[in-house]
């Protein structure tokens, strides 16, 4: 592992927040910008595991919850700093590479054919690890990725949030 991670890590913390089973369908319809294919299918891969009990229940709508999750990832990299760029790129490139994949991650398989079990793993053993650099890794992609969903108004109903106030509610009107 290199400081490349551990500055990944503590970047998409610090960048991110300062700008506001089922498999993803990442065969094109999806609307990126910066990140790869291999990258959405990564990314989906771990929204549908960070995000199990949060998404919609319906394999129909959680497919649509995910690929939002990763086109408002993309988004996120798309604002942040080129140096931040450079770094999510090289720390998805670190996922996404099947050498690294295998022996960093533990997945052996490209991302969008592992099982529930396998990301889940691979988060736990990098939730869990004895090596910061993982945990920070862990912690930066959890955060953005909840980031992602929780920001989208599709999340909303299932925490009982109904949104924004306007107007009225703030005295405006």
């Amino acid at each position: 592992m290199s400081a490349c991670v551990l500055i990944t890590a503590r970047t998409l913390d610090r960048e991110v927040f300062a700008v506001s089973d089922t498999q993803p369908d990442t065969r094109g319809s999806l609307d990126l910008k910066k990140i790869s294919n291999k990258d959405a299918a990564c990314i989906a891969a771990l929204a549908a595991a960070v995000l199990k009990d949060a998404l919609p229940e319906d394999s129909a709508s959680q497919r649509i919850a995910i690929n939002e999750v990763v086109e408002a990832f993309d988004r996120t990299v798309a604002g942040l700093s080129p140096a931040a760029q450079k770094e999510i790129e090289e720390l998805l490139s670190l996922l996404t590479f099947g050498l690294s994949r295998r022996y960093v991650a533990g997945v052996a398989k490209p991302w969008n054919e592992v099982t529930a079990q396998d990301v889940s793993n691979f988060l736990s053993d990098w939730r869990q690890s004895r090596f910061a650099l993982l945990q920070q890794g862990y912690q930066a992609l959890a955060r953005v990725i909840m980031a992602c969903w929780y920001g989208n108004p599709l999340s909303w109903g299932k925490i009982g949030y109904s949104g924004p106030p306007f107007g009225k509610e703030l005295g405006l009107l």
